[in-house]
């Protein structure tokens, strides 16, 4: 219970995307024993469609996390207090991609699998639980991010992104960066 409290209250008083990110890597190292570092965090306009929800990537062979813009501002003008929970969501998701987990089917179909074996998904909710609690929004949104599609996407809208400029958010993986001059 003490972990629990300890990762709520450090997810309330973030301030920033790095805050949050230091926080799942907190607790990956601490409950699947890996780390990874020296990674970006990239924002872009990926588009719009609520059929296809697309909340971010991590690149393969790369060390760019890249977080759509769209739903962040849509959460903003929605219900901005689901913005911490959702990059919580988000951020922990593609780091676990980041670690080598990256059969998305699999993940899919173990969704609430918690054992070893299981892949990101049902790691990210059997993390949330864990370092959230069952009510949180974060862990809800791990257990059905459906739900939260219509804070996360303009509904009867779909467009592909046009912009293709990324913009790389600074200080985002502080604790590996503090070698570098």
């Amino acid at each position: 219970m003490a972990i629990r409290m300890d990762y709520l209250s450090r997810l309330e008083e973030a301030k920033s995307m790095p805050d949050i990110f230091e926080l799942v890597k907190s607790l990956v190292l601490k409950s699947m024993g890996k780390s990874r570092g020296g990674l970006m965090l990239g924002l872009a306009n990926l588009g719009n469609n609520p059929q296809t929800f697309l909340g971010g990537f991590f690149a393969t062979g790369s060390n760019v996390i890249v977080l759509n813009r769209i739903p962040l501002q849509r959460i903003k003008e929605t219900r901005p207090e689901i913005f911490k929970p959702y990059v919580f969501h988000v951020l922990l998701h593609e780091y676990i991609h980041s670690l080598g987990f990256l059969d998305e089917a699999e993940v899919r179909s173990r969704v609430l699998a918690l054992s070893r074996e299981a892949l990101v998904r049902s790691r990210v909710l059997a993390l949330s639980r864990e370092a959230l609690g069952e009510k949180h929004l974060a862990t809800m949104m791990a257990e059905d991010c459906g739900g939260f599609i219509s804070y996360l996407a303009y509904p009867g809208l779909a467009w592909r992104g046009e912009d293709e400029k990324m913009e790389l958010v600074e200080g985002f993986d502080r604790s590996s960066a503090s070698y570098i001059a």
